[in-house]
């Protein structure tokens, strides 16, 4: 779950909890940490992989016209 803060301001887009989830995970990762890689870098090694899933799949869902009726993906 994402993590919140009292001083933090809310974010209202789309997928926000995955979009954190992702970021933090991508960033706190030992590729990006120890090895100092870039995140992109450390995406295409295969890092943090479920959470880029979910949030591909929370976007599309936003394009998905049947998602009208079974609600947008993720949280």
């Amino acid at each position: 779950m994402p993590k919140y803060y009292e001083d933090k301001e809310e974010d209202t887009r789309a997928c926000a909890g995955v979009r954190e989830d992702f970021k933090a995970c991508l960033l706190q990762h030992d590729c990006v940490v120890k090895e100092g890689k870039k995140p992109s870098d450390c995406l295409k090694e295969g890092h943090c992989k479920a959470l880029q899933t979910s949030f591909f799949e929370c976007k599309r869902s936003l394009l998905d016209t049947r998602s009208r009726f079974r609600g947008r993906k993720g949280y």
